[in-house]
């Protein structure tokens, strides 16, 4: 009998022990959660073998089950919770039966949200960023270079490779950006990218939930946003909502047809951006820009499937909540479904009232960059809670504002009439507005290297309106070598790694070139810091004469003139045309050297040069 009875038992067991075999969760997404959240509904995605034949329960006081949505692929599950706002942090244990029986359990952790989360401030005209491509910027730890389940190995010796940088490396350089005078960074994807090649950007993500191993861990970029927020630091997030990497887990087994656009077949983009706001563009050519791939390895992201755009949203959420971010940066932002982006921008907004967030529309055009900004009227009525976009239009009127010989047409007025086309921006004073970034020739190369245009460039840049962004190593006149070979322009900064002989962070073995560079961005940073006129004043700028381009920055408390002179010989500039702002003032300080200049009836200015003044 008791042989019988053990008989029993070891073919229960066996067959509860099939029945498990049958049943997997190998993804659920968001990783966790958070209590007192404004939105109470989370999503989960739930991916595993034959999920779908599976019932979820929730036992948790608080949380509700509201909803369980089935698609096309039996591995997946999308079940929607309810969060009470009075519900308590802990552990829910997510059951998943099969009739009556309990086949699997998963337990799900609910976090306390840090005091005051959602008053966050996001990083404004007080900030300036400093951008950083995390692989080339400095290697704080070795033994992450290579990682078991990577497929790139590290190889400093290709341009194109895997260098070595990391998040310890970031950490490690907080000091020397304290120093400099910067209050943000803004870093490159961080986020898994498990390509065979060519990853060190970071823009081919693979896991939107984990830190790639050979940057470091979940628990380390949580720890640079803290080691950051002790120096006056914020981390700005580099998002990428229009594409993920070809090796995405989910493109081995995807929830359905629809989940990447063309049925997840690749077809180019046509990247013809202007159709998004064009009255006449055909639905092909819309189609074909919004919905086309950015490359073969980048699968285009359907954001008009629902539970996609939920996924995308709750991810940018999870990842401000999770590691305290100061604000988001967006890739490739024009790319997106236009209408999940007003959605997606409105429930970041909505949690996170005071937040920043800047997309990347590269044109020229202040219309077409306008038509994204919060509070922008549009012809076609589309609305969107985008604060900030990056200032494309001012970047390349400054540059060629610089270079270009003087006419009616030519050199700073470029400058001078970009600038009047503020009228279009809702608010142009909260445009990142930057000299180059990590997709550009170095600026000091697009200057020709003219060691005076580079310091005229970099006194606008930190004098205009708008959020300044320095691209890491233009402190030391970095160059691009190649041209805009983008694995030369993304240098190895010097000192990152042990067995440099050149040390950037503390001056070894700079050129006396660089070391002046660097020492005056130093100044003109530290000085931003902690002068409020250039944060929030209003701008005056007179039109361009002679070579010669003046603004002021000023508010009721103080004034600062900013004036340039690209003229090989002095200029002797009578101040009687500024009346306006200068009307009683006869000396003003020279912010660079600390000297103090007759204002009165004249003021000389030095060739190929720019004076800031801080006006008594």
């Amino acid at each position: 009998m008791r042989r019988l009875l053990l008989g029993l038992v070891a073919i229960m067991l066996i067959s509860t022990s099939a029945i498990a075999s049958k049943y997997k969760v190998d993804h659920l997404e968001p990783i966790s959660w958070w209590v007192g959240m404004k939105n109470p509904k989370l999503q989960l995605l739930i991916h595993g073998k034959n999920i779908s034949e599976l019932k979820p329960e929730i036992d948790y006081a608080g949380v509700t089950i509201e909803s369980v949505s089935l698609v096309e692929n039996p591995n997946y599950l999308f079940v929607n919770l309810h969060i009470d706002k009075k519900t308590v942090p802990g552990s829910i244990n997510i059951e998943f039966k099969k009739g009556k029986k309990s086949i699997l359990t998963y337990n799900y952790k609910l976090n306390k949200r840090r005091d005051a989360s959602a008053d966050r401030m996001g990083y404004s005209s007080k900030d300036v960023m400093y951008l950083i491509t995390p692989d080339r910027f400095a290697n704080g730890d070795y033994s992450n270079d290579n990682q078991p389940g990577m497929i790139e190995q590290s190889d400093r010796t290709d341009k194109d490779g895997r260098h070595g940088g990391d998040i310890q490396g970031i950490i490690n350089s907080l000091d020397y950006l304290k120093d400099m005078g910067f209050t943000a960074v803004w870093v490159n994807p961080l986020l898994e990218d498990n390509q065979p090649e060519v990853t060190y950007h970071g823009y081919a993500i693979t896991d939107y939930y984990q830190i790639d191993k050979r940057y470091g861990t979940n628990e380390d970029y949580v720890r640079l946003s803290k080691e950051a927020k002790k120096r006056g630091i914020g981390v700005i997030m580099d998002v990428v909502l229009n594409h993920c990497g070809s090796a995405h887990w989910w493109m081995k087994d995807m929830p359905s047809k629809d989940w990447i656009n063309f049925n997840g077949k690749f077809t180019p983009c046509s990247h013809k951006r202007t159709t998004v706001e064009d009255a006449y563009a055909s639905q092909d050519d819309k189609k074909q820009f919004s919905d086309g791939w950015f490359v073969e390895s980048m699968p285009d992201l359907n954001q008009r499937n629902p539970y996609m755009a939920n996924y995308l949203t709750q991810n940018a959420i999870w990842w401000i909540e999770y590691a305290d971010l100061m604000g988001l940066r967006v890739d490739t932002y024009p790319y997106s479904d236009k209408t999940f982006l007003s959605h997606w921008s409105k429930s970041l907004m909505d949690e996170y009232p005071n937040l920043n967030i800047v997309g990347e529309e590269w044109s020229t055009n202040p219309l077409i960059v306008s038509y994204w900004q919060k509070g922008k009227v549009n012809s076609d009525g589309y609305i969107s809670s985008m604060p900030s976009m990056m200032d494309f239009p001012l970047n390349t009127a400054m540059i060629d504002g610089f270079k270009e010989d003087e006419s009616w047409n030519g050199g700073f007025v470029k400058m001078y009439e970009m600038l009047a086309n503020d009228f279009v921006y809702p608010d142009a004073r909260n445009l990142v507005i930057f000299p180059d970034n990590h997709d550009m020739a170095r600026i000091y190369d697009q200057l020709d290297r003219d060691d005076d245009l580079f310091k005229m460039t970099m006194a606008y840049t930190l004098t205009m309106r708008g959020i300044p962004q320095i691209f890491y190593g233009t402190e030391i006149l970095a160059k691009s070598e190649h041209g805009g070979d983008h694995g030369y322009l993304r240098i190895d900064f010097p000192g990152g790694w042990k067995d440099d002989k050149v040390n950037a962070f503390t001056g070894k073995g700079l050129s006396k070139k660089e070391l002046d560079a660097q020492q005056y961005m130093k100044k003109l940073l530290n000085w931003r810091k902690n002068t409020p006129v250039i944060h929030d004043g209003q701008l005056m700028h007179y039109a361009p004469q002679d070579g010669v381009y003046a603004y002021f920055r000023y508010d009721k408390k103080q004034k600062v003139m900013v004036v340039f002179n690209k003229n090989t010989e002095d200029v002797s500039l009578k101040t009687a045309r500024f009346h306006e702002m200068l009307d009683g003032v006869s000396d003003a300080k020279d912010v660079i050297t600390g000297k103090t200049q007759s204002v009165g009836e004249e003021l000389l200015i030095p060739a190929r040069s720019v004076l800031i003044l801080e006006v008594k």
